[in-house]
């Protein structure tokens, strides 16, 4: 197993956090202590590639944003276990002259966040979306929406990308007259056994279910091979409760989360419940859509993100059921909220607004999951993926 370096002191901090967090009580890191932050975002006039900020965890207070890597829209990026590592989608339609975009990877200075380029290599497909590492930090697994495929790339000991050693194109369709007339792969997951990826995939109205083969790094249909949601819900993207018993997919179209239980024998998913992203009573409206979801550390309460009606949606997590009680709908201050990031001490919700170009951080209460702002922000274009790594040094 791979041993995270970090020192005592911010080790010491984390571990506590965590308690606290776990317990339900609001963790309260001494004062000073703060870790990096990772911005993916969409480049143009006011971006340049993946930047870097320091969250400080006593108040919630971040540093200006710097350029720590120039590369073209790194829309979603993926930490390696290790913490020595990071890898970025470049979601571009081709990649050395060949139809397709890429993936890059990144070696991380952990005392001052620069990233140091290491390789890129073909995601296989057009417009990468979404990646992860998987539990063992051996590949690099992403999903392309706009081939609707998803492939598997091996990490090299020195953290660099190797070619493709598995490549799925999902095939069909579902219902909308636009969004959903070919495959389009938002996302793929690895479940905390790390043994079934899921790849949620919009055009089908399915999450996909594959036997993960890490060693081998390969992908093969499980039985059943997918799991279905509403027609015309467009499943986006997907995240598993800590302890591996719950799965939610939050769907883009219709603006729902749908609740799953899953064997863990052979990765079914059956469907708990399916709830709006939305305040009680409120219809979508046009130019309405959802976006992110993650389960809080402590398993306790999930959030998503709302773009159109720009909030982040909180639930409470039956801890028995998975079931899912609406909590709040929290305004992100800014447009178009396509990501966010929990940081790992479950303190604080940083919330990047795509189109106003802001990150605003919300502290979260640990008895109620309830989102409040922080009064923090900063500037930054078109932010979208937020990735947290623990600082080496004081």
């Amino acid at each position: 197993m791979y041993k995270v370096p970090v020192t005592t002191v911010v080790f010491s901090c984390f571990v506590a956090a965590l308690a606290l967090t776990a317990s339900g009580q609001q963790p309260t890191p001494a004062s000073g202590s703060d870790m990096f932050v990772y911005f993916g975002t969409y480049t143009g006039e006011k971006s340049r590639g993946v930047y870097v900020s320091r969250l400080n965890l006593a108040s919630g207070a971040l540093t200006p944003p710097e350029l720590a890597a120039e590369t073209q829209n790194p829309s979603f990026l993926a930490v390696h276990p290790r913490r020595s590592f990071l890898y970025s989608v470049n979601e571009v339609r081709t990649f050395q002259d060949q139809p397709g975009g890429s993936v890059s990877g990144f070696a991380i200075d952990r005392k001052t966040g620069k990233l140091t380029a290491l390789n890129q290599q073909s995601s296989r497909g057009n417009g990468p979306a979404h990646l992860v590492v998987d539990r063992g930090g051996r590949n690099v697994l992403v999903a392309n929406y706009g081939g609707g495929s998803v492939a598997v790339l091996p990490i090299g000991a020195d953290g660099m990308l190797k070619p493709a050693t598995a490549f799925v194109q999902h095939e069909g369709s579902s219902v909308h007259p636009r969004r959903q007339t070919r495959p389009h792969a938002h996302s793929i997951n690895v479940d905390p056994s790390g043994r079934f990826a899921y790849a949620a995939d919009l055009g089908l109205d399915k999450i996909l279910i594959y036997r993960f083969d890490a060693e081998a790094g390969t992908l093969a249909a499980a039985n059943p091979a997918f799991a279905s949601v509403k027609p015309g819900s467009g499943p986006r993207h997907f995240a598993f409760h800590p302890e591996g018993r719950f799965a939610y997919v939050i769907n883009e179209i219709l603006l729902t989360v749908t609740a799953f239980r899953q064997d863990k024998e052979t990765g079914a998913l059956a469907e708990v419940q399916t709830i709006p992203t939305l305040p009680p009573g409120q219809e979508p409206q046009e130019g309405f859509s959802t976006a992110e979801v993650q389960v809080h550390p402590s398993g306790r309460f999930l959030y998503g993100s709302n773009r159109g009606h720009d909030t982040i949606v909180v639930f409470a997590i039956d801890q028995e059921t998975g079931r899912l009680t609406y909590v709040q709908n929290e305004s992100t201050q800014g447009s178009a909220p396509r990501g966010f990031g929990i940081d790992p001490t479950g303190a604080y919700l940083l919330a990047g607004n795509q189109r106003s170009d802001s990150v605003v951080v919300f502290r979260i209460d640990q008895q109620t999951g309830r989102l409040s702002p922080t009064g923090h922000k900063l500037e930054l274009g078109s932010p979208v993926s937020v990735k947290f790594v623990e600082r080496e040094g004081r």
